[in-house]
C-alpha cells in the first residue's frame, strides 16, 4: 500500500553488491511507511528496513531493499508505519504495583505519607522484579524500546526487563537516609559501584548512578556520586527542581537555586540527566546545557501532582536535548508513551499560547531521537540509521481514528507526524523490535506471560491494601509510618490557674524562694487534631524562642500525640498526665493535615514566659501564659514537674500546692481543663 502524494524513488543507505546478489538478513519490514527520525528527518512512504543480528543492516524504499537483501522473515507492513521504538526518559518501573494506591494528594503527602511508608514495608528483590515485569509488558504494548528507571534493588530490576528484552537504563538510588534497600548512604554508594562494575558493557543494560534529588542528598554525598559516574563513565540521574517549593527550600537553606547548588557540589561533571525541571529559569537551563547535562520532561506526572509545568520551548531554543517520560505509574498512573507525546505537544501550546510551538514532528523526536540523545545514547537508538541498534515498531495506521488519512508529502510533509502524536494511540503499535529481537507480534507479547503478571500483581495489592487499611484506622500507626517517631515514657504533674497580675508573679519568682535555673521567652503555635473514630488528639506545635530584644532566635517544630485521658487527679485539681509519643515536625502543618485528616481542628497561640526552678530541692518548670488565639482566654500561671512514681507524684502535688500558696492563689482559680479544652469550649458548634 503507498500513501498519498509523490515522492522520490530513494534508497537510503544501501550499496547494490557487485553481482547483483541479495545479501542476506535476518528480517524485512516491507511496504510501510518508513519514518527515519534521523538528522535530516528522511521518510519513505513505500519504505522498508532491513534487520541484521542487533543492528539495522538498510533503510529506503522498500523495492530497492528487497531487491538487494533477502531474509527468511519478512513482515509485510501496509497501512502501517515503521519508525525508531519510543523512549521512556525517567520512570520508576516497580511502582506499576503502586498504581492508584493514593491519588489526587500534593506531592510530598503522596511521597512521604503513602509512597515511602509502604515501599519500606514491601519493596524486596521479589517486589521490584515483578513490578519491572508488568511495566515492561505495558511499556512494549505502547511501543516502548527503551526506558530509563530509578528505584531500589536496581540489579533485580535490570535482570526482569533483560529478560523481557528490553533496552534500559537503569539507576540505582542513593539517598541521604535509609532505604528499602541500604540502611546508610555509604551503603548505598557501595551497592551502587558493584551494580555499575556487574553491568557496565551489557548489550541491552546502561548502568547508572541516581542520587535520588537534592533534598534527599547532601551536597557531599551528590559530589561523591559525581565522581563516582565519571569513573565508570556512565550517566547520572536525578529529580532536579520538580516543585517551586523545592527551589524555595534550597534558596532559603542553600542561598542558591537548585541547579546552582548542585553544580557547586561537582554533580554537573557528570553526564547528568536531569528528571522535571519545572521550576528552573533561563539561566539555570544554560547551565546544564553548558554542561552537558539534558533533561526527561513528564508532563501527565507533573500536572496530576500540580508540580508546575516545564518550560519545554525555552528549553529546546535554549538547546537542551529533551526526552519525554511517564515518571512512575504510581503517580502517571500508566506507562502510556503516545498520552505523554500528545500531552508534551498540547501542554507546550497552552502554556505559552502559542500553537507553533513544540510541532509534532518535534514531540515525536522527543520520544525518539531526542530521547536517545537525552540518556546519552543517541549513538546506538532513537533513529533508524544504519548500524543503530534495531529498535523498530510497527505501529498501525488504518484504524478508525487514523481514517482519512492525509500523507501528502508535496503539501505537507510533516503530515505523518501530525498523524501519529494529534490521533494515533499505543493500540495501534502491531509489532515490537529490540536489538533485533521481536518483542511483540501483532499484539502479541513473545516474552512475557501477561496472565501470570496480572495475578501476582493483583495478589500484591490485596496485601498493600490490608496493611494501608490497618494503618489507616490508627493514627498511631499513620505517625510511625512517616518516621522518627519515639514514645514518651515520662509522666508529668500540672497544675493550671488564671492570674490577673503576672508582675506579681514575677516578683515573687524571682523573690529568693526560689532558685531560678534558667528563664526562656517563647511564642508558640499549637494546632490540635481530633480524630472522629479514636481518643486520641495529636498536636503540632512550633515554638519560637524570643531573645530579649524581641527577635526570634530558633524555631523547634513536634508532633504529639496524647490520649484522651489523664492518669490521674490529685488535690488542688493537679493532673497527672503523659505524652504517649513524640516525632519532629519536620513537614509543613498543611502536609500533616492533608496526611492525617483529622474531622475537626483547634487552634492555640500563646506567649509564654518560662522559668526552671529548684523549689524543696525539687526541679519544677513555671509557666506564665498569655494566650493570644482564641482572643479574651486571658492569662495563665502552669505549674508542672516530671515524675516517675506515684510516690513521688503523689509528693510534687503537695509541693506544687505549697507554691500555689506563696503565689496567693487560691483553689477558686484553677483550672482543671487544659488550654485546648478551653480554647474548644469556646468554639462555635
Amino acid at each position: 500500500m503507498r500513501f498519498g502524494g509523490l515522492y522520490n524513488h530513494v534508497c537510503y543507505n544501501i550499496t547494490m553488491s557487485q553481482a547483483d546478489i541479495p545479501a542476506k538478513v535476518d528480517t524485512i519490514l516491507a511496504n510501510g511507511f518508513v519514518i527515519t527520525m534521523d538528522d535530516s528527518f528522511k521518510i519513505f512512504p513505500h519504505g522498508a528496513v532491513a534487520i541484521s543480528g542487533d543492528s539495522v543492516a538498510a533503510v529506503g524504499e522498500s523495492d530497492d531493499v528487497t531487491r538487494q537483501y533477502s531474509a527468511p522473515q519478512v513482515v509485510d507492513c501496509a497501512g502501517c508505519a515503521i519508525m525508531p521504538g519510543l523512549v521512556n526518559a525517567h520512570t520508576h518501573v516497580p511502582m506499576t504495583l503502586l498504581r492508584g494506591l493514593a491519588d489526587d494528594l500534593r506531592l510530598d503527602v503522596w511521597l512521604y505519607g503513602y509512597m515511602m511508608p509502604v515501599e519500606k514495608h514491601f519493596v524486596t528483590p521479589e517486589f521490584v522484579t515483578l513490578g519491572a515485569q508488568l511495566a515492561c509488558a505495558e511499556m512494549i504494548y505502547s511501543g516502548v524500546t527503551c526506558v530509563n528507571d530509578m528505584y531500589y534493588f536496581e540489579d533485580s530490576i535490570a535482570q526482569a526487563i533483560a529478560a523481557a528484552g528490553m533496552r534500559a537504563l537503569c539507576s540505582q538510588t542513593i539517598m541521604q537516609y535509609p532505604t528499602p534497600d541500604a540502611a546508610s548512604w555509604d551503603e548505598s554508594l557501595v551497592a551502587c559501584e558493584q551494580f555499575l562494575q556487574k553491568w557496565k558493557g551489557h548489550p541491552l543494560i546502561v548502568p547508572v548512578v541516581a542520587p535520588h534529588a537534592p533534598y534527599t542528598c547532601s551536597g557531599t554525598l551528590l559530589f561523591r556520586c559525581a565522581e563516582m559516574a565519571i569513573k565508570y563513565d556512565v550517566p547520572l540521574h536525578i529529580h532536579i527542581s520538580e516543585t517551586f517549593q523545592e527551589v524555595e527550600e534550597s534558596r532559603r537553606e542553600h542561598g542558591m537555586p537548585v541547579v546552582n547548588w548542585v553544580k557547586k557540589n561537582g554533580l554537573l561533571e557528570a553526564k547528568v540527566i536531569a528528571a522535571h525541571c519545572t521550576a528552573i529559569d533561563q539561566g539555570e537551563m544554560r547551565t546544564l546545557q553548558r554542561a552537558g547535562a539534558t533533561v526527561a520532561h513528564n508532563p501527565t506526572a507533573n500536572l496530576k501532582l500540580a508540580s508546575g509545568i516545564a518550560n519545554v520551548t525555552q528549553m529546546l531554543a535554549t538547546g537542551l536535548h529533551v526526552g519525554i517520560g511517564t515518571d512512575g505509574p504510581a503517580s502517571n498512573n500508566d506507562l502510556d508513551h503516545f498520552e505523554e507525546m500528545r500531552l508534551a505537544a498540547i501542554l507546550a501550546k497552552g502554556s505559552t499560547r502559542d500553537p507553533v510551538v513544540v510541532p509534532a514532528r518535534t514531540a515525536l523526536a522527543m520520544a525518539t531521537i531526542e530521547g536517545a540523545r537525552a540518556l546519552h545514547i543517541g549513538d546506538i537508538t532513537g533513529s533508524l540509521e544504519v548500524g543503530k541498534r534495531a529498535d523498530v515498531i510497527v505501529l498501525n495506521m488504518t484504524a478508525l481514528h487514523n481514517t482519512p488519512a492525509y500523507y501528502s508529502l508535496s503539501r505537507n510533509p510533516d503530515s505523518i507526524y501530525t498523524q501519529i502524536i494529534y490521533a494515533s494511540k499505543s493500540t495501534d503499535v502491531r509489532d515490537v523490535w529490540v536489538n533485533g529481537r521481536r518483542l511483540m507480534r501483532e499484539r502479541k507479547l513473545l516474552t512475557l506471560d501477561e496472565a501470570d503478571i496480572r495475578a501476582r500483581a493483583n495478589d500484591v495489592a490485596r496485601q498493600i491494601d490490608t496493611f494501608l487499611i490497618e494503618r489507616e484506622g490508627d493514627v498511631l500507626r499513620k505517625l510511625a509510618a512517616i518516621g522518627g517517631i519515639q514514645q514518651e515514657e515520662s509522666f508529668e504533674v500540672q497544675l493550671k490557674a488564671r492570674i490577673a497580675d503576672p508582675e506579681q508573679i514575677i516578683a515573687r519568682i524571682n523573690g529568693g524562694q526560689f532558685n531560678v535555673v534558667r528563664r526562656v521567652h517563647y511564642r508558640q503555635y499549637d494546632t490540635y487534631f481530633y480524630f472522629a473514630d479514636e481518643e486520641v488528639r495529636l498536636r503540632h506545635r512550633e515554638d519560637e524562642r524570643i531573645d530579649d530584644k524581641g527577635t526570634i532566635i530558633n524555631s523547634r517544630y513536634r508532633l504529639t500525640l496524647v490520649g484522651g485521658q489523664k492518669e490521674r487527679e490529685y488535690p488542688h485539681s493537679i493532673l497527672l498526665s503523659r505524652s504517649r509519643f513524640i516525632a519532629p515536625a519536620d513537614r509543613s502543618l498543611r502536609f500533616y493535615r492533608e496526611y492525617f485528616k483529622p474531622s475537626r481542628e483547634v487552634e492555640i497561640e500563646k506567649d509564654r514566659l518560662r522559668w526552671e526552678v529548684l523549689y524543696d530541692d525539687d526541679t519544677f518548670f513555671i509557666n506564665i501564659d498569655r494566650v493570644v488565639k482564641p482572643e479574651q482566654q486571658g492569662t495563665y500561671i502552669e505549674i508542672k514537674s516530671r515524675t516517675w512514681s506515684i510516690r513521688d507524684a503523689e509528693h510534687k502535688s503537695q509541693v506544687i500546692g505549697d507554691v500555689l500558696a506563696i503565689f496567693g492563689i487560691g483553689d477558686d482559680a484553677v483550672v482543671r481543663n487544659e488550654y485546648v479544652d478551653i480554647a474548644d469550649e469556646k468554639m462555635p458548634v
